[in-house]
C-alpha cells in the first residue's frame, strides 16, 4: 500500500527506542517497520534524531493576557516541539465558566490555532456548579478551580461547600477536577505583614507563600476527593512534601495525579533573587534543597507529568514589580522552551531514557486527560511527532520568542538538544526554522464526556 509519508529515525516507542520507519496515512500512524519495508509519496529522514510522540503541555494560559491568544501561543508551542496544548479557563476579561463562553472559545480556536488544543473549564465562585454537566457535554477536557483568590471574578477562591458540590458533579462526568492549591488565608496575612514591614524584595514572595500554604491546601482537597470519589489533579506542585502526601493518599486509593512545572525542577529561590519579577510565579520558586527534592521525585516517577504553566505577561506587567515584588504579575512563558530544557536535564544530563521522557510529556498527559489517539507512537494514533536532535546546541533568546512575553530567567542559556521538527497529524507545522501552516490548521480536542450533538 502506498502511504502518504514515511518518517525515518530513532523512534521512541512506548517501551523501547528503535531505528526504523513510521508509515503515515491520512494523518494517522498506519504502521511501524524496519527501514526499506514501506513505500510512500514522501519520505522525511531524520537520521539519528529522536522521534518522540507529539509532546503535550496540559497547563497553558493563552488568554490570561488578551494580547497573546491562540495563534501566538500555538506558534510558540510549535517552535518548542509541542503538538497539543490544553488551555486554562482563566481568560481576561471573561473566565470560561458557562457553555456560551466555552462554545465561543471553541469557534475562535478553530479559526486561529496552529496545533491541536483542548480547553479547560471552570466554575463561578458561587452557584456555578449547574454549568458542570453542560460544560462537560460541550467538550471541556477537565475542570480547574482554585483555593487561592487572584481575582474574585476571573480567578476566584472556590468555597469548600462549592468544591464538594463540584467534585460530586465532576465525578459523574468522568473528568478530572484540578486545583491551584494554596492556602489563601495564610498567604494574604503574611503578604500584608511583609508589606507593612517594608519587605518587598523578591525573596519575600517565597517567604509569604511557605510550603505549608501548599501542603495544607492539597491535604484538604485530597480528603474531599476521598469522600466524593472524584478524580483529582494537583497542578504546579512546588514542594517535595506535597508529593510525599500525594503518595500517601494514592496508597489509600484516592485517584490523585500531580504535575510540576519546569521552573520548579530547574530553578530555585536564588534565581528569584537574581531575576526578580522575571522569575516570579505562584507557587514561588523554593529553596535549593526543595528543588533537589522535586527533581528526585520526578526521577523516581512520583510526579505524573510536567507542564509549563505558560503565562505570557509582557514587561508592562512584570517590570512594575521591580521595586516591590508583590506588584509584579505572576508567571512566566514556557511553551517554547519546556521540551528542550527538560530534554537536556533529564536525557542528556541525568541519563533518563527517552522512553521515560516521552511518558512525562506525552503519554501521561494523554492518559490522565483521556485524549484519544494521542500520546504514543502506535498504529491508529495521530501522526504527531516531536523530533529532537540531541547533538545540536543552541542559545535561548527571549527576544526571539513567538509569545507576547519576551522575558525569561533562561535568557542566554545554552541548551543541548534542539527541536528540529514539529509534526501534527502528519503535517509539518514547524520545520526547525519557520511555521509552515496557517491559523485554523489546529483542531479542537473535545473531552471524553462530550456529547457529539452538542459539539457539532
Amino acid at each position: 500500500m502506498m502511504l502518504d509519508l514515511i518518517i525515518r529515525g530513532n523512534i521512541v516507542m512506548e517501551n523501547e527506542v528503535l531505528y526504523g520507519e513510521i508509515g503515515v496515512k491520512e494523518g494517522k500512524i498506519d504502521r511501524i517497520a524496519a527501514v526499506g519495508q514501506l513505500q510512500a509519496r514522501s519520505v522525511q529522514d531524520f537520521g539519528q534524531c529522536l522521534i518522540f510522540p507529539g509532546m503535550i503541555d496540559a497547563h497553558v494560559h493563552c488568554f490570561s493576557n488578551p494580547q497573546e491568544g491562540f495563534t501566538t501561543t500555538s506558534a510558540s508551542a510549535a517552535v518548542g516541539g509541542l503538538t497539543t496544548i490544553l488551555d486554562m479557563p482563566y481568560d481576561l476579561p471573561e473566565p470560561i465558566h458557562s457553555v456560551v463562553q466555552f462554545q465561543k472559545k471553541v469557534q475562535r480556536l478553530e479559526q486561529e490555532a496552529l496545533i491541536d488544543i483542548g480547553l479547560w473549564a471552570t466554575i463561578a465562585k458561587t452557584e456555578g456548579t449547574p454549568q458542570i454537566g453542560p460544560l462537560a457535554e460541550a467538550g471541556a477536557i477537565a475542570f480547574k478551580m482554585s483555593t487561592f483568590e487572584t481575582d474574585p471574578y476571573r480567578f476566584p477562591l472556590i468555597p469548600d461547600s462549592e468544591i464538594m458540590k463540584a467534585m460530586t458533579l465532576i465525578r459523574q462526568t468522568g473528568l478530572r477536577a484540578a486545583f491551584h492549591a494554596e492556602n489563601d488565608d495564610i498567604i494574604k496575612s503574611l503578604t500584608e505583614a511583609y508589606q507593612q514591614e517594608g519587605r518587598v524584595d523578591p525573596r519575600a514572595h517565597m517567604e509569604t507563600r511557605p510550603p505549608v500554604t501548599e501542603t495544607s491546601a492539597v491535604l484538604k482537597l485530597m480528603e474531599f476527593a476521598y469522600w466524593t470519589g472524584v478524580k483529582l489533579h494537583i497542578v504546579h506542585v512546588s514542594h517535595p512534601r506535597t508529593i510525599d502526601l500525594i503518595q500517601i493518599f494514592k496508597g489509600m486509593l484516592v485517584d490523585v495525579t500531580s504535575e510540576t512545572c519546569y521552573p520548579y525542577l530547574l530553578l530555585d529561590v536564588h534565581d528569584l533573587e537574581k531575576f526578580g519579577p522575571k522569575a516570579k510565579n505562584n507557587p514561588p520558586l523554593r529553596l535549593p534543597e526543595d528543588a533537589a527534592g522535586m527533581r528526585e521525585h520526578q526521577l523516581l516517577g512520583n510526579i505524573d507529568l510536567i507542564t509549563s504553566d505558560h503565562a505570557p505577561w509582557g514587561a508592562d506587567k512584570k517590570n512594575n514589580g521591580s521595586q516591590n515584588i508583590f506588584h509584579a504579575a505572576s508567571g512566566m512563558p514556557g511553551v517554547e522552551i519546556i521540551v528542550p530544557l527538560l530534554f537536556e536535564w533529564a536525557v542528556m544530563n541525568r541519563g533518563i531514557s527517552p522512553v521515560v521522557f516521552a511518558k512525562w510529556l506525552s503519554q501521561h498527559p494523554a492518559e490522565i486527560f483521556q485524549i484519544h489517539g494521542k500520546g504514543k507512537i502506535a498504529g491508529g494514533y495521530d501522526a504527531d511527532f516531536t523530533v529532537i536532535d540531541p547533538n545540536q546546541t543552541w542559545t535561548i533568546d527571549e527576544h526571539a520568542f513567538r509569545s507576547h512575553s519576551k522575558l525569561s530567567p533562561f535568557h542566554q542559556r545554552e541548551v543541548q538538544g534542539r527541536v528540529v521538527q514539529t509534526i501534527v497529524r502528519g503535517t509539518t507545522v514547524y520545520d526547525g526554522h519557520e511555521i509552515k501552516v496557517k491559523p485554523g490548521f489546529g483542531r479542537f480536542i473535545a473531552g471524553s464526556a462530550v456529547k457529539k450533538e452538542v459539539f457539532l
